[in-house]
This record gives C-alpha cells, structure tokens and sequence, in this order.
C-alpha cells in the first residue's frame, strides 16, 4: 500500500482542515458566568489573544445571542489593539428572566464574520422587592380575619352531621387528591410536550391541596360552607402525605429528580394558619355572641373585598410574568380549575348531594392552594426557572374567579327579576284588592243614600 493512503497521513488530511477552520483567537471571560437582576447592569471583564492584523474598517463586538433578555453594547476598534490582544470590561443590562449567552465577533470586509469559541452564560433573574412582602403579609392578615369570621359563622351541629356521614368530604378527597393531580399531568403533556419545566407548574399546581378561596366563594354563591371548611381542613392535612406521594409517583416521570423535598414546614404554617384564626372565631362564637352575629353579617362583603384585593394585588406584583403569557399559558390557566368545577359538580350530583353540597364539592375540586405550588417550584428548580414556571400558577389563580364570577353576576340578575316579578305579583293583588274594596264601598254608599232617602221622606210625612 502505498504510505501516501495510509490511515496516519489519511487522519491528518481530513483534521488538519478543522483546525484551519478553527477561530484564530482566543476568547477569555472573568466571570466565568455572570448573574444579572432584571432590569439592572453587571460588569464583566474580557481578554482577547491572538488577533490577527486589521484593517481599519474592521472591528469586534461583544453580542447577546437573545436581545429581548439582555443586551450588551460594546463595539472594539483595531487602534484599541495592541500586539494582537485586547483586555477590558464591557457592561450587560438585564431585560427579562431567562438565561442567554455572551459571545465575541470579528467583522472583517469581504469576510463571514467569526465567533469567538468562549461564550459567557448569563443568567437573568428578578431582585426581591419589599412590594411582594407587602403583598404576603397583607394576604396573611386578610385571610386570617377571614378565618375568624369563618369559625363565628360555623354551624356545630352541621358540622358533627357531616363527619357522621362523611360522603361529601370523601368525594372532595378523591376529586382534590386523585382527579387533579391527574389531570394536571394530562394537560401538561397535551399543553406543552416540549417544556418539562411548565409541564412541572400545571402538574405542582394540580397536586397541591384546596385553596381557602374556595371557602370564600362557597359563601358568596350560596353553597354549604360547613362542608366547604370540613374539607379544605381534610385537604390542607392531607397534604402531608398525597402530595409526596404523587410528586415521587407520577411526577419523576416529568422531573426525573428523587432527591426532590416537599416543603413539610411550610404546609404545617398553612394549617396552623387555617386552624388557629377557625378556632378563635369559635371561641367568639361560644363567649361573645353579639360579636359573632356582628361578624357573620360582614363575612360575605369581607369575603368579596378579599378576593379583589388578592387578584388586584397579585396582577400588580406579578405585571412581569403578563409577558410570558400565550396561548398555552392562557389554557391551561383555564382548563385545570374549569374542568375541576365541571368534574366535581357532576361526580358529587350523580352521588346524589344536593345542589349546596354539589356547589361546595365542585368549588373544592376546582379552587387549588396557588400558593403551595409556587413555593414548590421555587423550592425545587434554580432561578431563573423556577420564577419562569410560576407563570402557570399565576395563570390559574387569575382564570379560577372568571366562571365564578359570571355565575355571580347571573345569580344576581335572576335574583333581580325575580324580586320584580314577586313586588309585581303583590302590586297586582294591592290593585285588585282596591278594585274590589271600591265596588263594596259603592254599594254600600248606594245603600245609605236610599236610607236616607226614606228617612227623609218618613220625616216630611211626619211633618
């Protein structure tokens, strides 16, 4: 064989090529990775080497390979360039959560440009702000005034009559602990097949127990509020040990991650949160009946003023995640509460509970605790996914009011026309009424005329 075909000279004609085609300088950043809050710059230190010659019309930038998260403007002459190197800083300005790249470019006349082979991560995420302390603090009051008025308004003997016969509270259970987490998976896989990390938001947010807004509107649309507060405290407990179950189940097949830990502390603050202002107002309710009746006639204004207050507050907090929003995000907001309400309204009616318990269940399904699957997410992904994936809670605390809210609106019209037709139903009996009384008075008014009419007559006779 002849030495010129052998596979030695044969690997060097294919390689040496590459090498050819390789950068002819060399790039070197300090950091080697860089973190920038939204919004604000970061420096960042960079050494260029072995830069060829060149002419005046050519120069280097340093770019972002995605503009819309972060932006870099700096451009190097060739009279900056001192023996084929260059060293300086140059600034990144953060524009939205994400992660993106910093790269070198060579422009040259007549020439492709050429990127450097060293890139700088860059990742993008959101400073704490005193408003989103604001913002929990002021839903913790809130919610636990709430409670107190909540624990004024219970009804004991309602109370031991549901636990005796506990159906309503079981298929709460299942519909809470069984439907939607599977549903969440579902949706998350036909939503979003390709993002893992949404697919985790919609399927934590499906694990996580009943939101004590479904208390709320229990109340302001009339449904049993007894068994609305039995089985968000059922729920809010069981959480201690559905929602490992699932996430360790069913969820490593979204998130392959077993090491993954379930906030414990945190779902303990939530119950002790729920029980303690419940307790108090039953407290009032036994030593203080004054105050307890004072307290149960401002529980639906204060209810409605809660949840304007969340959904307002939450919007200005959050105004950044508005520009994640898409279609996808939109339907799945909608379709994991919406389905919750249809499926269990349905299950609990063919189970045979009345309309108050089927309202009570089918909002208990529906309504989940948003803020469990925000602190889940945050607690198992890095930033700036883990503020990325909270969208699709954001989503669905924002979607679950709107059908309850039409509902609301209709209950309130139908009660309107009926007070109209009721008042005149009672007017037409008020007119009727007259009628007949004017005729009788007539008559008996013909009567004593005639009467006098003799008597006068008998009078003149006498006369």
């Amino acid at each position: 064989m002849c030495p010129l075909f052998s596979p030695f000279v044969l690997l060097i004609l294919f390689v040496g090529p590459m090498f050819l085609l390789c950068s002819a300088f060399t790039v070197k950043f300090e950091p080697t990775a860089l973190t920038v809050h939204m919004h604000t710059t970061e420096a960042a230190n960079l050494t260029l080497e072995g830069l060829p010659a060149l002419s005046a019309s050519s120069y280097l930038r340093i770019l972002s390979d995605n503009e819309k998260l972060a932006q870099v403007s700096k451009e190097i002459q060739p009279s900056e360039i001192v023996d084929g190197r260059w060293s300086g800083s140059f600034e990144v300005n953060g524009i939205f959560l994400g992660n993106a790249n910093i790269y070198v470019e060579l422009y040259q006349p007549n020439v492709n440009p050429e990127r450097g082979s060293e890139t700088l991560p860059l990742t993008i995420i959101r400073e704490n702000r005193a408003i989103d302390h604001a913002f929990t603090g002021s839903v913790a009051l809130l919610v636990a005034l709430l409670y107190i008025n909540f624990g004024a308004a219970l009804d004991l003997k309602k109370l031991k009559g549901i636990v005796r016969k506990p159906i309503g509270p079981i298929i709460g259970f299942c519909g809470q602990f069984i439907v939607m987490p599977l549903l969440g998976f579902g949706l998350g896989y036909l939503i979003f097949p390709d993002s893992v990390e949404m697919q985790l938001g919609i399927f934590f947010t499906g694990c996580s127990p009943a939101g004590g807004a479904s208390n709320i509107w229990t109340v302001i649309l009339g449904g049993n509020m007894d068994l609305s507060i039995t089985m968000t405290s059922i729920s809010t407990i069981a959480a201690f040990g559905m929602m490992p179950l699932w996430i360790f189940t069913l969820g490593k097949v979204i998130f392959d991650r077993g090491s993954l830990e379930v906030p414990y502390s945190n779902l303990a603050t939530y119950v002790v949160a729920l029980i303690v202002p419940l307790a108090l107002g039953l407290l009032i309710q036994r030593y203080l009946p004054r105050v307890s009746n004072i307290l149960v006639r401002i529980l639906k204004p204060l209810s409605i003023l809660l949840i304007l207050f969340i959904v307002i507050f939450a919007i200005v907090t959050n105004l950044y995640l508005f520009e994640l929003f898409s279609w996808q995000i939109i339907l799945a907001g909608l379709g994991l509460p919406w389905l919750g309400y249809v499926i269990g309204y349905l299950v609990a009616g063919i189970l045979g509970q009345n309309h108050k318990d089927r309202l009570a269940i089918g909002l208990e399904t529906g309504i989940q605790n948003t803020g469990i699957s925000i602190f889940l997410l945050r607690f198992a992904l890095p930033q700036p996914q883990a503020d990325l994936t909270t969208v699709v809670p954001v989503s669905v605390a924002i979607m679950t009011p709107v059908p309850l809210l039409v509902y609301y609106v209709i209950l309130k019209i139908h009660e309107c026309m009926a007070k109209d037709r009721q008042e005149a139903l009672i007017d037409g009996r008020d007119i009727s009424g007259s009628i007949e009384h004017g005729k009788d008075s007539a008559i008996i008014s013909d009567q004593l005329s005639k009467y006098d009419a003799v008597a006068e007559g008998e009078n003149n006779k006498d006369r």
